[in-house]
C-alpha cells in the first residue's frame, strides 16, 4: 500500500456524537442492554479481570507485534485515525500487526481496548477492504464489546483450567454458549460500523469474499457468491438444519456468506441512508425514553422476523412447536385469570350470580 491508496474523490461523512445504538444489530442491542441493566455485572467483570493481567497482555503486544504509527505502516495508521474520527471516538485505540498467516482481526482489553490485525490479513486485503475491517474493530470499541470479548477469552481459559470439575464445566459452557450467541450478533453490528467508516458497500463485500477464501477477485462472481448465502439459508432437509445448528454452536462469527448477505441488505436500507444524512441516535441523548425496553423489544422482533421469514425446516418446527406451546400456555393462564377467588365465589352464590361451576 502507498499513501495514494487512501485517497478518495469525495470526503467521507463524519458522525459527531454517534451512539452505537444507531447501527447495532437488534439482537446485539438487546443482549448488551440487558447485561448493562443487571446489578453487580460490573463487579463480576472487575473480579474476573483481577484474575488476569491486562497490563501484561498490552505489554506482550508491544513486545511481539508491530505497533502501527506514523513511521510504521503509515497508511494503516492514517486509516486508523480516520476511522476513529468518523465514529467520533474520544481516544484512538492502538493498533498492532501480528505475524500470523491466518486472516484475523480482533479487539481486546477492558481498561484500554486495542486492536490486533494479522499480517495475513494485511497482505491479502486491498486498502478499502482493510478500511472496512479497521472500522469494524472500531465499532467493537465504540459499542463496548471489548469488555465481553475479553471476558469470553478469559472464560475459555478458565474452562480449560477447571475441566476436571464436571459441574464447573457445565456452568461455564452455558455462559460461554450465551456469549458466543451474543458475539455472532455483535459481529453483524460491527460490520455495519465498518460500512459506516468506509461508506463503500463493494469494499465490505470484497472483505467478506476474502474471508471466505477469495484470493484473485477476477475469478469470483459476486452474484454467485451471494447466491451461496441464499442456498445456505434456504436448506430444505432437516438434516442440513441440524448440521448448521451444530456447526455454528461454537463459532465466534457468522459464516462469511451470511455476513455478506446481511450487510448488503442493510446497505440498501433506509436506516443506513438516514445515518449518512445525519439522522441517527446520539450519545448525548442516551437517557431519553426507555432504551432498555426498546432494545429488548427490538431483539425479540428481530428473532421473530428471522424465524418467520426463514425457510429452514428445523426453524419451522421450532416455530410451530413454540406457537403451539404458547397457545396452550395462554389457554391455561386465561383459565386461571377467569377463575374467581373463593371470596368471589361465595359472593356470587349469595347474590345469585351466574359465574362458573362451583365444586
Amino acid at each position: 500500500m502507498t499513501e495514494s491508496d487512501v485517497q478518495q474523490s469525495s470526503p467521507r461523512v463524519r458522525f459527531p456524537g454517534i451512539s452505537p445504538r444507531a447501527y447495532e444489530h437488534p439482537a446485539d442491542k438487546g443482549a448488551m442492554a440487558t447485561l448493562r441493566s443487571v446489578p453487580g455485572v460490573a463487579d463480576v467483570l472487575k473480579t474476573l479481570n483481577a484474575l488476569f493481567n491486562e497490563r501484561a497482555e498490552r505489554l506482550m503486544a508491544v513486545a511481539s507485534h508491530v505497533r502501527v504509527g506514523p513511521s510504521q505502516y503509515p497508511v494503516i495508521d492514517r486509516i486508523r485515525n480516520e476511522a476513529a474520527e468518523i465514529l467520533d471516538l474520544q481516544q484512538v485505540p492502538k493498533l498492532y500487526v501480528a505475524r500470523d498467516p491466518r486472516v484475523i482481526a480482533q479487539t481486546r482489553g477492558i481498561d484500554e481496548p486495542f486492536i490486533v490485525v494479522s499480517s495475513g490479513l494485511v497482505e491479502l486485503f486491498d486498502t478499502e477492504a482493510l478500511r472496512f475491517v479497521i472500522g469494524h474493530e472500531m465499532g467493537h470499541v465504540l459499542s463496548g464489546h471489548a469488555v465481553l470479548l475479553t471476558l469470553l477469552d478469559r472464560l475459555l481459559k478458565l474452562q480449560r483450567s477447571v475441566a476436571w470439575v464436571p459441574l464447573g464445566v457445565i456452568g461455564l459452557r452455558a455462559v460461554i454458549a450465551a456469549l458466543y450467541e451474543w458475539q455472532r450478533k455483535a459481529e453483524l453490528s460491527c460490520d455495519r460500523a465498518g460500512l459506516l467508516v468506509g461508506q463503500d458497500p463493494q469494499a465490505s463485500l470484497r472483505a467478506h469474499m476474502y474471508l471466505a477464501g477469495a484470493t484473485d477477485l477476477s475469478q469470483i462472481d459476486i452474484p454467485a457468491f451471494l447466491e451461496q448465502a441464499k442456498e445456505y439459508e434456504e436448506v430444505e432437509d432437516i438434516r442440513d438444519s441440524i448440521i448448521k445448528l451444530l456447526a455454528v454452536e461454537q463459532q465466534t462469527h457468522p459464516f462469511a456468506v451470511v455476513r455478506a448477505s446481511q450487510l448488503q441488505r442493510w446497505a440498501a436500507s433506509e436506516e443506513y441512508r438516514a445515518i449518512l444524512t445525519g439522522d441517527y441516535k446520539r450519545r448525548d441523548a442516551e437517557d431519553d425514553g426507555n432504551p432498555l425496553n426498546e432494545d429488548i423489544q427490538g431483539a425479540a422482533k428481530s428473532y421473530k422476523d428471522a424465524w418467520n421469514n426463514s425457510s429452514d425446516p428445523l426453524v419451522k418446527v421450532f416455530s410451530d412447536v413454540g406457537g403451539a406451546l404458547s397457545g396452550v400456555a395462554d389457554k391455561v393462564f386465561s383459565g386461571f385469570r377467569r377463575r374467581p377467588s373463593d371470596g368471589e365465589q361465595s359472593n356470587e352464590g349469595n347474590n345469585g350470580g351466574t359465574g362458573g361451576d362451583k365444586s
